[in-house]
Parts: C-alpha cells; sequence; structure tokens
C-alpha cells in the first residue's frame, strides 16, 4: 500500500469525477437544499449564488457602504511587509483602497503547517470566485483569507495529520497547553517542539523529490519564536501568495479600531445579538434543519481579552467576565478606548469581518453555512451588508489506481467510509460465480421446504421427535450457512489483490473513516505531488455547488 514515489511526474491523465453531496452521511439538510434548492433557505441568506442578479445586488450594497477601505489595507500592508509577502499578494492588497474593489472573503483557524486539504480548498474557491466576478462584472475584486487567529482552541491547531508510506495516518503535534487560561492562539510564540515536530515530520512523509524542499521551507516558516499564526500566514502567502491571495491576521491590534464600532453597539444592546441568532435559529428548527449555535440570553457575542480570552456575561445592569464585574459604561469605554481588548465571538465575526471589508461573499464550509443562516438579523441590527455564502469546493483526492479500482467494480465511494469489512464482503461476493451463488440458494431452500415437510409429519409417527426434527433443521442451516461463508472466505483467498486495492483506496478516501480533506493537512500532498498540486487543483474544481470532486493529480 505504499504511495507512488513519481509524485506529479507520472504520465497518468487526470480525472474529475462528480459526487451529489447529499450522498454523503455528514451532508445535513440545510447544506443540501443551499445548493439544490435554495428558494427553502433563502429567507435565511442575502441572495442565491447560483444567480448573476444576487452577485450585481451585493456589488452594489457593498459598494454603496461606508468602508474604511484605505486603513484596512493600511493595517494588511504592514502585516505583509512583516511577513515579506509575494509581490502579488501586496498588489491585491493595494486594490483594497479603490472604492470600486470588492472582496471574497474565507477563513480558518491556524493549524499547524497549514491545517486539512480543506483549508486550501477554501482558498481556491475564494480566488476562483474573485477572478470569475472580475471577468463577469467588471470590477476590481480579490481574495481575502481571514486567519481566525484569535480562536482559543489549542487542541484543534496544534496538530497535522498526514499519510505515510503505508498510508497509515500519523499525527505530527505540538505539546497540550496544560493549565493556561484559554488564550488566543495568535499569543502563542513556537518553542524547541516545533523543531521536534518537524523532525518527525521529515521522518514520516514518505520519500519524493519534493520532501527535502518542502520541508525546508517549513523550517523556515515555522522556526522557534515565530508565532503561531504569523507562520500560518507566511505558509498560506508561500502557497498561495502569488496568486495574489491576501492573509489577513485578525488578531492585530491595528485592526480594532475600525471595529470599535460593532463592539461597543453588542455591549450598549447586550444579548440582542444572540436574541437575533436564537429566533433563526427556532424557525430552522420550525422549517426542518438545525440550529447550529445556542447562545445563552445572558451572553454577549464578544471576547474580553486581558491575557486570556474570557466571555462576557451581563448581570443585572453590569458584566461579568470570569470572576471580574464591570459597570457597563466601563466596557463602553473600554471598547472607545481600547478597542484591542475585545474579540468577536462566532455570531459577531461574521459583521467584524464585513465592516472591516467590502465583502460581497463568504466561501463557507457545510457546518458554517448552518450558522451563517442564523444571522441575517444580526447583520441588519448592525446595519452592515449581508454577503453572499458560496459553499467551498469539496475534494477528495485519488490516485489512478484507486480510480480504476472504484470504476471497475463500480463501487461508489461512501461505500469505503466504513472500518468493517461488510464492503468488502459484498464485493467479494460478487465476484463468486452466480453458479454458486444459485445452488447454495436452491440447496437452503431444499432444505427448508423437505425439512419443513418433515417437521411437520414426524409427530404423527412419535411426537417426541418432532423437536429433534427441528433440530436437525437447525444443524442442517447452520452447517449449509457454515460451507457459505468458508465460500467467502475462499474467494477472499483467492482474490488478495482485489482487497489489497479495496483497503489501499479506503485508506486514501476515508483515512481512520473520516472524511479525507477533513483530516489530512495538505502539506502531505504537497510532499506527494509538488507545486503541481496547487496547479491542478485550480484547473480541475469548477465552481459548482453541490458537487464533491474525486480527483486525481
Amino acid at each position: 500500500m505504499h504511495f507512488n514515489s513519481a509524485g506529479a511526474s507520472s504520465s497518468e491523465p487526470s480525472v474529475r469525477i462528480p459526487v451529489d453531496v447529499r450522498r454523503f452521511p455528514w451532508i445535513r439538510r440545510l447544506a443540501a437544499d443551499y445548493a439544490y434548492d435554495f428558494g427553502a433557505v433563502a429567507p435565511f441568506f442575502s441572495g442565491d449564488p447560483a444567480q448573476r442578479a444576487a452577485w450585481a445586488g451585493a456589488i452594489a450594497r457593498t459598494q454603496a457602504h461606508n468602508h474604511r477601505r484605505r486603513d484596512i489595507a493600511d493595517v494588511i500592508a504592514a502585516q505583509q511587509a512583516h511577513r515579506h509577502a509575494p509581490p502579488s499578494a501586496v498588489d491585491a492588497a493595494r486594490r483594497l483602497a479603490d472604492s470600486r474593489t470588492v472582496a471574497i472573503v474565507t477563513g480558518q483557524q491556524a493549524g499547524l503547517f497549514g491545517g486539512p486539504l480543506f483549508t486550501l480548498l477554501k482558498a481556491l474557491t475564494a480566488l476562483k470566485l474573485a477572478d470569475q466576478v472580475s471577468r463577469d462584472h467588471d470590477v476590481p475584486a480579490v481574495a481575502v483569507f481571514w486567519i481566525d487567529a484569535e480562536d482559543h482552541d489549542w487542541q484543534e491547531v496544534r496538530t497535522c495529520t498526514v499519510y505515510d508510506d503505508q498510508l497509515a495516518t500519523r499525527q505530527i503535534e505540538l505539546p497540550p497547553r496544560t493549565g493556561v487560561d484559554p488564550a488566543p492562539v495568535a499569543t502563542v510564540r513556537l518553542d524547541d517542539s516545533i523543531t521536534a515536530a518537524l523532525d518527525e515530520l521529515d521522518r514520516v512523509l514518505p520519500a519524493t523529490e519534493f520532501r527535502s524542499p518542502l520541508v525546508a521551507q517549513l523550517r523556515a516558516i515555522y522556526a522557534p519564536g515565530v508565532g503561531m499564526a504569523e507562520a500560518f500566514g507566511r505558509w498560506l502567502e508561500h502557497v498561495l501568495g502569488h496568486r495574489g491571495l491576501i492573509v489577513f491576521d485578525s488578531s492585530d491590534p491595528a485592526s480594532k479600531p475600525l471595529a470599535s464600532g460593532i463592539f461597543a453597539r453588542e455591549l450598549s444592546m447586550p444579548g440582542q445579538t444572540a436574541k437575533l441568532a436564537a429566533l433563526a435559529g427556532s424557525d430552522l428548527t420550525a422549517r426542518g434543519y438545525h440550529a447550529q449555535v445556542h447562545a445563552q440570553d445572558d451572553s454577549l457575542a464578544l471576547f474580553h481579552l486581558d491575557g486570556g480570552r474570557r466571555a462576557i456575561r451581563q448581570q443585572d445592569g453590569a458584566f461579568i467576565v470570569g470572576e471580574q464585574r464591570y459597570p457597563a459604561g466601563t466596557l463602553l469605554q473600554q471598547a472607545a478606548e481600547r478597542p484591542a481588548g475585545f474579540s468577536p465571538n462566532v455570531l459577531l465575526r461574521p459583521v467584524v469581518q464585513d465592516t472591516l471589508f467590502p465583502t460581497i461573499c463568504y466561501v463557507a464550509g457545510p457546518n458554517e453555512l448552518a450558522y451563517l443562516g442564523q444571522l441575517r438579523g444580526v447583520y441588519d441590527h448592525f446595519g452592515v451588508p449581508m454577503p453572499l455564502m458560496y459553499p467551498r469546493a469539496t475534494a477528495t483526492l485519488l490516485d489512478s489506481a484507486a480510480v480504476r479500482f472504484l470504476a471497475k467494480y463500480k463501487l461508489p465511494i461512501e461505500a469505503l467510509q466504513a472500518q468493517d469489512e461488510a464492503a468488502l464482503n459484498e464485493l467479494l461476493k460478487a465476484q463468486i460465480p452466480p453458479i454458486v451463488e444459485d445452488s447454495f440458494a436452491d440447496a437452503s431452500r431444499t432444505i427448508d421446504e423437505q425439512m419443513t415437510r418433515l417437521v411437520q409429519t414426524v409427530p404423527a409417527l412419535d411426537p417426541t421427535l418432532e423437536g429433534a426434527a427441528k433440530s436437525t433443521l437447525g444443524r442442517m442451516q447452520h452447517d449449509l450457512q457454515t460451507l457459505h461463508g468458508k465460500v467467502i472466505q475462499a474467494a477472499k483467498r483467492r482474490d488478495e489483490t482485489l482487497r489489497r486495492q479495496f483497503m489501499h483506496a479506503r485508506a486514501l478516501a476515508f483515512p481512520d473513516g473520516h472524511a479525507q480533506e477533513r483530516t489530512i493537512g495538505f502539506v502531505s500532498f504537497l510532499n506527494q505531488y509538488g507545486p503541481a498540486l496547487v496547479e491542478r487543483l485550480d484547473e480541475e474544481l469548477p465552481l459548482d455547488m453541490g458537487r464533491h470532486w474525486i480527483v486525481t493529480i
């Protein structure tokens, strides 16, 4: 079960196979209807991204809204200068100062070495949409990647899973942070443990022509003393900056004054954001969907930053942060004078994002769509135009051998998810000559018919023999089933090649039973395919909602 060490130099042609996302059990109804029955979810969103008029409307609303364009362009320019961003990214960021420029935004936490494959797919979707909007609507459009650097879930970002040369999953990790208050990932500076993680990555990744330069580049970026979020930004810019991706570190204190009005409004009307999101959640639930976020009535959609990242609650006209009690006016004054002391939660982050940027569309994952559907009233409450939402590209990268296997046996990719051998056994049974299965069926039917007749007639001779006859029928049925199992096992031994092909395809498509794009770090595929990975994904993944793509590189 080895990777093809030839990597991207293989002469195999690329393959692109569409799969309806509704076939996957983890795609919930809201995400499915968003792609295939938008009218059913239209009340929760600002427009149907499949309609050209919706894009024109989003552009007009965003261009008419008062954005502090020069200020955010300056903030990003300073970030890019610090990270030594590629010229194409710098040029794209400059365009944000233009009053006509619109942005396609996406984002993610600062996962180790870039995080799972879907992070790359999100960024590529944003870039492709920006290109399409520029062509179709004749406006300057840029792609922005929002690093959720103030997220405090260290457990979620400290690991990166890759394939080894046997297609087993190997987890590269940084140490847990025990006994530490929840703090933004942006406050974490890498120490010597990053060197050990990079050494482990170098040992675990299969030997390809790309491994040495890949690991060397990661060592230059993920170095002791560098911030975790900063390293993530540098790595994204290395991979996609030459395509014009603008990377934004949301923890930058220089950006907070641009959102201070949002913070102040949230503090001046505490609980309103949570209430509006809850009402939308109830409406979603009433229509047969699910509510992704359940906020407490006394909660604010803000965190307070004071070394840690602590939720803010309202109580008797005051605010509670951890064990500290603040008069309402105190935090309101802080929001105006020291906005860097505040951080939006999941409900307010999109509003802050679209206050900072001239966003016409956010590229979302399926779970994000669910909570974004709770925010239309929140956007109205803050007077910020709600952008369109576009589902990110979704894909599974398979080698040509796995694709040939699926095609030869007409096996749907989702059949590979289960970690038992039920699908394999069904496949093997299908390879047994029909006459064998027919013979077993005939034998089983004959035994049942004849022995049932015997069970019915024996008591006339001797009633005590009825039990013996039933036992004999049970043993005969069991023995026949045992023989059938032995035939299946013989088929397994005879066709070990098929078993290996199945295991190979399953390990690639559903590592440890989970979707590949949510599990395997994209560094694993950069190691396998080199720079061609990004080019080929850009070529092979269309902007097509509702489709998952099986792709060979």
